[in-house]
């Protein structure tokens, strides 16, 4: 029998990246919202906004641009930035190594991380998901389509929680995408409409994820899951 082969990302779905990332920015800029336009380290308290003019919305925008660089660039200059990351779900690497194990299943980490200074990204990842309880990953750094990448090593299932990625990867594989995604039922049924599983966080995609894996012998059953799930 052919194993299955299980696609997943990390930021988002396994590693809590928007924690770390929201860390940086207060360490770079303080509590509180950018001042106006022409200094983006400053902190609007001091200054009396009911006589400070509104920022135009290209100002504001380049605020933001401005911004964005300084902690992409604060994170790039930490030395195993990817290494320090807190996981979603605590369990969720070492019950996705179980599920390997049980179901001999061959399973891929997708990650379009950047480097910072340190190992790189593929040995950082490698090293966090070990820690978490998963031996010897594999790891794809790819510069480009999730999609593709998708394609290329066989997917039969991939894990991921930006709905760009998944459309990429319904489009440009045989893979059948999960897309994390919070309670939010305009965003489900968008995915749905186009074929694409939901779930609420990384331990409902393994549910699912075990569920297919034990119809894999009863076509009906995956068929009724696909149903359920959202896939066509």
């Amino acid at each position: 029998m052919k194993y299955l082969r299980i696609g997943c990302d990390l930021d988002g779905v396994l590693a809590d990246f928007s924690s770390a990332y929201h860390e940086v920015e207060l360490r770079l800029f303080g509590p509180g919202t950018p001042a106006r336009a022409g200094n983006p380290e400053e902190v609007a308290d001091e200054t009396d906004e009911t006589d400070a003019p509104e920022p135009s919305p290209r100002e504001v925008t380049k605020l933001h641009r401005r911004r964005t660089d300084a902690i992409w660039a604060a994170i790039r200059e930490t030395p195993d930035f990817w290494t320090t990351l807190k996981p979603i779900e605590p369990d969720a690497v070492r019950r996705l190594h179980a599920l390997m194990m049980q179901h001999r299943w061959e399973v891929f980490f997708i990650t379009q991380r950047p480097a910072t200074l340190g190992d790189t990204v593929q040995r950082q990842s490698q090293r966090w998901l070990i820690e978490q309880g998963f031996d010897m990953p594999s790891v794809l750094v790819i510069p480009g389509s999730r999609g593709a990448a998708a394609g290329a090593v066989s997917l039969d299932y991939h894990v991921d929680d930006s709905p760009t990625n998944c459309v990429d990867i319904k489009s440009e594989s045989k893979a059948r995408p999960i897309l994390i995604v919070d309670d939010d039922p305009t965003a489900i049924a968008s995915a749905r409409r186009l074929g694409i599983a939901t779930a609420s966080g990384i331990g409902a995609a393994l549910d699912i994820l075990d569920k297919a894996s034990a119809a894999r012998l009863r076509p009906g059953l995956l068929q009724q899951l696909a149903q359920i799930v959202g896939w066509k």
